[in-house]
This record gives C-alpha cells, sequence and structure tokens, in this order.
C-alpha cells in the first residue's frame, strides 16, 4: 500500500507519490513500444492564449518528456474558426503519429466544445470527453476513460481504499467529474463495485446524504462545500475542488484550496486527499495513461 503519510486523525492520500508510482509504469511500458517502433504522441491544441490554458498545457507536455512521450503544442489564433479547428482535429485524427489528443478547454465563444469534443476520433480521446468514450464508460467497455475520474479511482485502489461493497456519494454531476465517476464505480469489476449516489445543486437535505458516504467525493467547484458535520465518522474524502482564495501572504496573492474544509474534515475523515497534491497529479498521469494505452492499442499489444 503506498502514497499515504500521517495526517493527525486521517491518513492523507498523497497523489503525487501514487501518481509517481503510474508514471514509473507508464515509462516502462512507453520504451517497450518504442522496441516494437510505436512511439506514443500527445497532441495539445490551444485556441487563443489564455494564460492558465498555457501553463496547465506547458505542465502536461512537460509530464509527457518525463515519462518518454512525445508531444506538440499546436496553438490557434484566438480568431480561430470552428471550421478551421475541427480541419486540425481531423489532420490529428488522420496523422498515425498522434495516439492521443487534447484540445484544451476554455474554448473561444465561437466554437462549440461539444462538436470539438465529437470530432476528435474516440481513439485518440486523452479526455475521453467523446459521447462514445462516455458511452463506453457507462457500458464498461474498454476505451479511454476521463481522466479526474479514473485517477480518484487510482488514488482509492493505490490507499487500500477498495470501493468495492462501499457507499460513494458525490458531490456535483459534472461531464467532467461526477457522472463518468460514478460510471466507472459501478461497474463489475476490480475496483469498482459500489454503490453511488450523485448529489448537485437540487439535492434536498445534502447533509444528510453527505452523513451515509462511506467513501465522500467533493466536486462541486464551491469552496468549503464539505465541511466537517457533513462527513460521517472514518469516512474517506477525495476532494476534486480547485479554487483560488485571495492569499495577501503569497506572492501571487491567492492560494490553492478544495471544496473541503480540509483543517477541520481531517479530524473526522480516517483518509483524506489535500489540495494540492491530491488529485491534481492523477489528472495529469491519467491523460498520459490514456494515451500510452491508445499506442498500445494501435500497436495491437
Amino acid at each position: 500500500m503506498v502514497g499515504y503519510i500521517t495526517a493527525m486523525s486521517a491518513q492523507m492520500i498523497d497523489g503525487i507519490a501514487i501518481s509517481a508510482e503510474i508514471r514509473a509504469d507508464l515509462k516502462e511500458r512507453t520504451a517497450r513500444l518504442a522496441a516494437r517502433g510505436m512511439e506514443p504522441g500527445l497532441a495539445f491544441v490551444i485556441v487563443g492564449d489564455n494564460p492558465a490554458s498555457i501553463s496547465y498545457v506547458r505542465s502536461k507536455a512537460q509530464a509527457c518528456a518525463e515519462t518518454g512521450l512525445r508531444s506538440q503544442t499546436f496553438n490557434l489564433p484566438l480568431e480561430t474558426t470552428q471550421d478551421e479547428l475541427l480541419a486540425l482535429v481531423d489532420k490529428l485524427n488522420n496523422d498515425p503519429a498522434w495516439t492521443g489528443m487534447i484540445v484544451q478547454l476554455p474554448l473561444p465563444k465561437q466554437i462549440d466544445p461539444n462538436v470539438i469534443a465529437s470530432a476528435i476520433h474516440p481513439d485518440k480521446d486523452a479526455d475521453a470527453g467523446h459521447p462514445l468514450n462516455m458511452g463506453r464508460m457507462l457500458a464498461g467497455m474498454p476505451g479511454p476513460k476521463a481522466c479526474t475520474p479514473a485517477g480518484v479511482q487510482q488514488l482509492l485502489i493505490r490507499s487500500g481504499n477498495d470501493p468495492a461493497g462501499k457507499h460513494v456519494v458525490i458531490v456535483g454531476r459534472s461531464n467532467i467529474v461526477g457522472k463518468p465517476l460514478a460510471a466507472l464505480l459501478i461497474q463489475r469489476e476490480p475496483g469498482a463495485n459500489a454503490t453511488v449516489t450523485i448529489c448537485h445543486t437540487q439535492t434536498k437535505n445534502l447533509k444528510e446524504e453527505t452523513l451515509r458516504a462511506d467513501i465522500l467525493v467533493a466536486a462541486a467547484g464551491v469552496v468549503n462545500a464539505v465541511t466537517a458535520d457533513m462527513v460521517k465518522p472514518g469516512a474517506v474524502v477525495i476532494d476534486v475542488g480547485n479554487n483560488r482564495v485571495p492569499d495577501a501572504s503569497r506572492k501571487s496573492g491567492t492560494r490553492m484550496v478544495g471544496d473541503v474544509d480540509f483543517d477541520n474534515v481531517k479530524e473526522v475523515a480516517s483518509w483524506i486527499t489535500p489540495v494540492p497534491g491530491g488529485v491534481g497529479p492523477m489528472t495529469v498521469t491519467m491523460l498520459l495513461y490514456n494515451t500510452v494505452a491508445a499506442a498500445e492499442r494501435f500497436a495491437g499489444i
């Protein structure tokens, strides 16, 4: 059992350590592919000059290099039309050099992200946002898995918190976390077999629902959406939140926090993920995982 260190009451699930373990395995798999003449490649597409997008893609490209994957970033101007972006996506779909592709969000207002997600070849869809891949996840079929949910599942498995037979409550119903995570955890397979409840903004008596959770996943995008009185003693708490709050002591003037009131919840939970250093590193790692797995499928492995 890896990836945990002792916190005060709860043990902290260390996403950095677990991510490093998975990346070490991916590096070996990438080397085996290279020996067979197959080099996994991940293409990034950015439209415009959003600083957060550029920084995020830069960090992903660095992770590719450290794992032995080839990557390239395709930068398009802010005024790019939807048809022009679709043309690039089609070109990458048909280029065997790329086994994975991601079009970084957000996109400018003249481009419909759903149209772009549907245009990416499902087998090269490293973010697993294509409707076919959403269906594959629900049906339990092989294919790319949504990165953050797959990362959450790996955090649970590798920290010794098997979700089988457990009641998992997910606070948040987004297409990138809540819904696909539920789809992964209800499957009849190792690392799943959970009973899953999804809560959202219209859920009545949210606290009653969260107090039933053996495993509580906070993915609401709201600071302190989950407080200590909402957590059953001994529950496992996974914080998917990624929020910036003012902090005059930091050079940037802000700091990163999750959706969970960490300092108080860790006194109630048995295990908890920190922010940063919990789910975040796993999201990038599972992007690499999807790209390597796609290369293996293309190579017939």
